[in-house]
């Protein structure tokens, strides 16, 4: 045998993080060539078990590393891009989160990709431009608002322009196919240009007040370091302006700002701010937009061509090449933790995020979470405050009204519905509140007490009455007919108990049928663009009376309305969850700061049936400061987070026992190995027991070192899944928010 033959041939392989449910990256081998040109944090096609993937390279071994020669490895199946798409500091950030909330990293690098690129589609997209063709076509377009409205954009392009673009600008693709139809402009496909915009003013800063020029001035002596900052305004204080002024600087410098809002409903108002402050390319980030739209956006921003990124909690993982800021608005906000699947906190990503991009973060809010207040405690976060509201504008004044006395009409106290009268003949607006959807929450028949329950869940079913008579089950989504006598007693005579905004709406219109109410909920704002065209109407200075779930109380500027009316909001208070009271106050607080926001003065009337409790009082005679200083001694008593750090197990399967026992026996494995470091709550039943037709149980483990809490709670962890029966879902929450 000839000594060449002795001489083992190198072999060339990648490690990849593959979409699965699995811990681990895998290692697939590939030719010469292939190796030359593969780029860690570009994507690659594979095969896994019978599936075809795409994955991404986190690691180039080298060909000379040794490798188990009884384990043969599969080749890849193709080299999808030559460049990396995601870049060193979003794999380290992917990374990092993979580890710290304890899920599978082949998922977790999917979080940072449009849907068409984890479908293995190319990245040169074509993008669609439009030009116009027909330059006087009124005659034609003379009956539709929105296609004269587009029409007169288009005309400012000569050249044409980007359908993103005209989207932000308002136009939507529906009214440019419109006209596409009638000959007066066509689509061209035409490769992307990812040459940014040199940002230029639009419109001059306001005149800042003391306090909002001490935050000024304090974040911006820090916008080439990391740091985190809170940002701890009233409601009104204008928070937004601090913003503003700050991502000017940074813009100037040639960085991007990365900026996250809670809800796709309040970046309509929000880009309207950008872009009538800044000239510069903004893309837009959110689950709203169709595939092809989001993956242009995704393109803009991960070339360096948009300047700002405007996004919901998804958008913290876009690769940006040159951050220079990151903004969460409403840090408070539920909706910036995701509560299925990969279950990560944005804010918590985005004090990371700055820590490795070395920029400053600031998280604003008028209702700052008690974690927040802590880690400022801490010396980790620096708190600005605005104490004063913008303007001339003065907080509204609060009142308690006392249901078990008040004589009442549909539910509202006569005294309530006197002063909203009284705002109406001075052509102002009120806004009712109730964080509670459909018409009744319970139908009940009179004789015999049976309540339509659903039978998936341990819950009563919601009754809605349009757009047809049902009853909905919020949980499951179990949608039966009304039925039209009792099922148990055959008696005819059904009720529908207490009020949701649908009932509030039918009473509020048969009692001031002079007056336009509108009415902001999931159900009214389900269709595409009715959001936008509410909120148009809001902004008019007519007088009407806007009625809505919390949608209505997030960040929105009504400057015509004085009053607010909280008709109930005592379920908060009596909730098993210790968080509860803290979202009830920052509810009411945030509800609270949509009245008297212009010139003329606000008030705010609460109606409840616990005028004396603790928190309300604290609320009304105090302020949310005051609040939070008393919930954090509570909490730092009582070892609650963020005292402690937590973890959650949620456990669900068609037998509670099986659920109880399994958490039962692997509980009791980890206190062993633990040395009683970590304190097990449960296992025991959810607060709802049976949803959609199977049980859960839960389990909280709490400690006090969070870094032997992770260590312990990793192996443990992927033991529990490894020794699930095959039809039970298991999930883990780290630092969960609610316990439900």
């Amino acid at each position: 045998m000839s000594n060449s033959a002795n001489i083992s041939q190198p072999i060339y392989r990648i490690r990849v993080a593959v979409p699965v449910y699995l811990y681990d990256c895998f290692d697939y081998s590939l030719s010469q060539e292939q190796y030359q040109h593969a780029q860690v944090g570009a994507r690659v096609a594979v095969s896994f078990g019978r599936q075809n993937l795409t994955g991404i390279i986190v690691e180039k071994i080298a060909p000379d590393a040794p490798l188990d020669s009884s384990f043969k490895l599969k080749a890849i199946t193709e080299l999808l891009d030559d460049q990396a798409i995601l870049d060193e500091k979003v794999l380290s950030l992917l990374t990092w989160s993979a580890q710290y909330y304890q899920f599978p990293v082949g998922e977790v690098m999917q979080s940072a990709l449009p849907t068409l690129l984890r479908q293995g589609k190319p990245y040169n997209l074509l993008a669609r431009t439009w030009n116009l063709i027909d330059h006087n076509a009124e005659a034609k377009i003379k009956r539709s608002e929105r296609q004269q409205e587009a029409y007169k954009i288009l005309k400012l392009h000569p050249t044409g322009t980007g359908e993103n673009l005209l989207n932000l600008s308002g136009v939507e693709t529906v009214t440019l196919k419109a006209l596409e139809k009638k000959g007066i402009c066509e689509c061209v496909l035409a490769e992307q240009d990812f040459s940014p915009m040199p940002m230029s003013m639009a419109q001059m800063p306001l005149t800042a007040n003391p306090d909002q020029k001490k935050a000024i001035d304090t974040v911006l002596k820090a916008r080439k370091k990391y740091q985190a900052f809170l940002l701890d305004g009233l409601t009104g204080s204008g928070k937004t302006e601090v913003y503003l002024q700050i991502m000017q600087e940074v813009l100037k410098q040639g960085k991007q700002v990365l900026v996250l809002v809670p809800e796709i409903g309040l970046t309509p108002q929000t880009i309207s701010r950008f872009q009538s402050r800044f000239h510069c390319n903004i893309a837009l980030l959110h689950s709203g937009l169709n595939d092809s739209k989001r993956m242009q956006a995704w393109q803009a921003a991960q070339t360096g061509k948009a300047s700002i990124i405007l996004g919901t909690r998804s958008a913290i993982y876009t690769p940006l090449p040159n951050l220079g800021l990151i903004v969460l608005d409403e840090e408070h906000d539920l909706s910036f933790k995701q509560q299925e699947g990969f279950r990560y906190h944005a804010r918590d990503v985005a004090l990371f995020r700055g820590h490795l991009e070395q920029c400053p973060v600031i998280l604003g809010s008028a209702t700052p979470s008690i974690e927040c207040y802590a880690l400022a405690k801490q010396g980790k976060m620096t708190i600005l405050e605005l104490n004063q509201r913008a303007g001339t504008a003065v907080m509204p004044k609060m009142h308690i009204l006392d249901l078990k006395v008040a004589q009442k009409q549909h539910g509202i106290s006569q005294l309530l519905i006197g002063e909203i009268r009284k705002r109406l003949e001075k052509k102002e607006q009120v806004l009712v509140f109730l964080n509670r959807r459909g018409y009744a929450p319970v139908l009940i028949c009179e004789s015999c007490a049976w309540q339509a329950k659903c039978p998936h869940c341990d819950a009563n079913f919601t009754v809605h009455r349009t757009p047809y008579q049902h009853l909905h089950c919020h949980h499951c989504g179990t949608i039966h007919r009304m039925p039209d006598h009792c099922p148990q007693c055959n008696h005819q005579e059904l009720k529908s108990i207490g009020m949701g905004t649908a009932k509030v709406e039918e009473s509020l219109n048969e009692l001031f049928p002079e007056h336009e109410v509108i009415r902001v909920d999931r159900d009214s704002t389900s269709r595409v663009g009715s959001w936008q065209k509410i909120y148009d109407k809001i902004q008019k200075s007519e007088p009407a009376i806007l009625l809505g779930t919390q949608m209505l109380a997030k960040g929105h500027h009504f400057p015509y309305v004085t009053l607010v009316a909280i008709l109930d909001i005592d379920s908060g208070l009596l909730s098993v969850d210790f968080r509860a009271i803290e979202r009830t106050a920052q509810l009411i607080v945030q509800v609270t700061g949509r009245a008297g926001r212009g010139e003329r003065k606000g008030d705010v009337f609460l109606q409840t049936l616990r005028p004396e409790h603790p928190l309300l009082n604290t609320l009304v005679n105090e302020d949310y400061r005051k609040f939070a200083q008393e919930t954090m001694k509570e909490r730092e008593m009582a070892l609650m987070p963020p005292f402690r750090y937590a973890a959650l197990i949620r456990c669900e399967s068609k037998d509670q026992q099986v659920n109880t026992d399994f958490l039962q026996q692997h509980a009791q494995q980890l206190r062993q190995d633990s040395d009683n470091i970590i304190d097990i709550w449960g296992p025991i039943p959810a607060p709802m027991e049976r949803k959609a037709g199977r049980y859960q149980a839960h389990m909280v483990l709490l400690s006090q070192d969070r870094a032997r809490l992770h260590y312990y709670l990793r192996y443990w962890w992927q033991n529990l899944l490894h020794n699930k029966p095959s039809n039970m879902k298991l999930s883990l929450d780290i630092d969960p928010q609610e316990l439900s």
